[in-house]
């Protein structure tokens, strides 16, 4: 039975704040790993390359799970798919409280927690987004994709606390305590639709008609269709390469390898967590600017300038003393422009690729951002085990973002008409 909820239009507010708690959740659980890394090494001994491992599974597997998972919130529902990876992540994030070897880590956080994650990132947003805002896109997007920053400010200090003076399996309940507890809420106030409780998009004028929704039987086979019909066009494939090195430079990198990064400079874990709590605080700002500038300027433009920036303060920083002023302006810099690329992407693919595909061929362009995290997060483990530094990964990154930023302004927009159209 579906129960009719006040506010009108604006209950479309009250939607995105519920999946903004879910993605807050989600945001949490990876930034768990780069709080773990050290203390499962003192804990089990185990070296940081299988630990990097466990880590880079996860993120690839978040990645590739997108597309699928928005076939499904397109078809299974929304609603049922994101209840669902909570439970998942709950489950396995408390699973791996019983661990004793680095495959059971890779089995819980790097494939369970990754696929259960996977369901409740970018391609979440992207879709709600699309569903119930026809205005202001751009800033709505912003905010949520603006949870991962969110997330990271309020869940790193308080788990680096934990994982220093409680160990590491504290942490790991905590997170899955905190998936249990917004499983029920996200069921109770998460409609399928506006039209499921009589609503329109927030900025639908009397005319607006809702897409037709897709059979449950398809999700899989729409999710590969919407695929083959995006893989013919350079759009999805800049877009894809852009985004796979933005996955390359900021949660491979800099969300699993900065804490231990800074522990090598002799650091204390804290204040390394703190470090990324700041950069946290100033990509809610950033990202949210981002999508309020990807509403008025050329999102190809403002992905050049993001991309080059961020190259730049990747190749400088392993040349930085590491002191508190120079780190500080680090975390201001690089927070301001940490997912700040998400707003105008989505926008690009919505234009390119329509409101029924633009979410699910996001989704493989998210997945190409996970593979590229995976990537570093891995890459830079093993450069760090085999050099015993990461100054290396770094400038590679650095350069990758130099190339994204080149690559963006390549991306062809269509007219209006035409994007109509798809």
């Amino acid at each position: 039975m579906t129960l009719r909820r006040p506010f009108g239009q604006n209950y479309a507010f009250v939607v995105a704040g519920v999946v903004f708690l879910a993605l807050l959740a989600a945001a949490g659980l990876r930034s768990a790993p780069g709080v773990l890394m050290i203390p499962l090494e003192q804990a089990f001994g185990w070296n940081r390359g299988a630990v990097s491992l466990a880590a880079g599974i996860g993120i690839f597997l978040y990645g590739l799970t997108g597309p699928f998972a928005a076939a499904l919130m397109t078809s299974f529902g929304v609603r049922r798919t994101v209840t669902l990876a909570l439970l998942l992540m709950s489950v396995s994030t408390g699973l791996s409280a019983l661990m004793r070897e680095p495959w059971q880590y890779v089995a819980t956080w790097g494939v369970m927690a990754g696929v259960g994650s996977g369901a409740v990132a970018m391609v979440l947003a992207a879709t709600v987004v699309n569903r119930w805002f026809v205005t202001h896109r751009g800033l709505v997007m912003g905010v949520l994709t603006a949870s991962t920053a969110t997330g990271s400010l309020i869940f790193l200090p308080a788990m680096a606390y934990v994982a220093e003076h409680g160990g590491w399996r504290p942490v790991v309940l905590i997170v899955a305590g905190v998936c249990a507890l917004l499983a029920p809420l996200v069921w109770l106030l998460l409609p399928e639709r506006p039209a499921a409780i009589g609503h329109t998009p927030y900025g639908a004028g009397e005319d607006y008609v809702a897409p037709p929704a897709a059979s449950a039987a398809n999700a899989l086979t729409y999710a590969f269709q919407a695929l083959r019909r995006a893989a013919r066009t350079r759009t999805f494939w800049l877009l894809f390469a852009g985004f796979f090195v933005c996955g390359l430079t900021t949660n491979g990198l800099i969300g699993v390898h900065m804490i231990a990064m800074c522990a090598d400079r002799g650091l204390p874990e804290t204040r390394a967590a703190g470090l990324l709590a700041l950069m946290g605080l100033f990509d809610l700002v950033g990202t949210t600017l981002s999508g309020w500038l990807t509403d008025r300027y050329d999102p190809r433009k403002l992905l050049c300038a993001y991309y080059a920036l961020r190259g730049l303060s990747l190749i400088l920083l392993p040349y930085s003393d590491f002191s508190v002023v120079s780190l500080s302006m680090f975390a201001v810099f690089y927070g301001l422009d940490w997912i700040a690329t998400v707003p105008p992407t989505v926008r690009l693919a919505t234009e390119a690729f329509g409101d029924r595909d633009g979410p699910i061929v996001f989704g493989w362009i998210a997945a190409g951002h996970q593979a590229g995290a995976a990537t570093a997060a891995i890459g830079a483990g093993i450069v760090r085990a085999t050099q015993g530094r990461y100054l290396e990964a770094f400038v590679l990154a650095g350069t990758a973002a130099f190339v994204a930023a080149a690559a963006s302004l390549m991306v062809r927009r269509p007219t209006m008409k035409a994007a109509v159209a798809a």
